[in-house]
């Protein structure tokens, strides 16, 4: 299953950017330009997976900011995936307060309901870490 990846925030953007370069291993200097989008979203048929008794029920008490959950998390969207769902609005792993909602693409790897805005930002130099940065 592919999907796309958005932020709620530009924080939770690069927080979540900074935590997979973290995983990576890789300075986040050599990431480096890198552009910022908006989207606008229009996307029925969203799981809310929130609140947090929401997460106890799919048995994670909380989510950490590595792959090694993965194999815990995969298949919970997987399941929303195989039901209908279009897609999960989830806390973010890296970001305290952030949300990311991850639209699932469909056969032809397109995420009906969500379009790039005009001009995007483009960054040459490291933004500042996000308060509430969690790698």
């Amino acid at each position: 299953m592919r999907a796309l990846y958005l932020a709620s925030t530009e924080a939770t953007a690069w927080a979540e950017w900074y935590r997979h370069s973290a995983e990576l291993g890789v300075p986040p200097q050599t990431r480096l330009p890198r552009s910022v989008y908006r989207f606008e979203v229009e996307v029925d048929g969203v799981a809310d997976l929130t609140a947090a008794d929401v997460l106890a029920a799919h048995g994670l008490a909380q989510l950490m900011p590595t792959r090694r959950q993965w194999p815990r998390t995969q298949p919970i969207g997987e399941a929303y995936w195989r039901a209908g769902w279009r897609g999960l609005l989830v806390p973010s792993a890296a970001h305290a307060e952030g949300r990311v909602l991850v639209v699932f693409r469909d056969k032809n790897g397109e995420a009906a309901g969500v379009k790039p805005m005009p001009r995007p930002r483009l960054h040459e130099e490291l933004p500042p870490l996000p308060v509430g940065l969690r790698t």
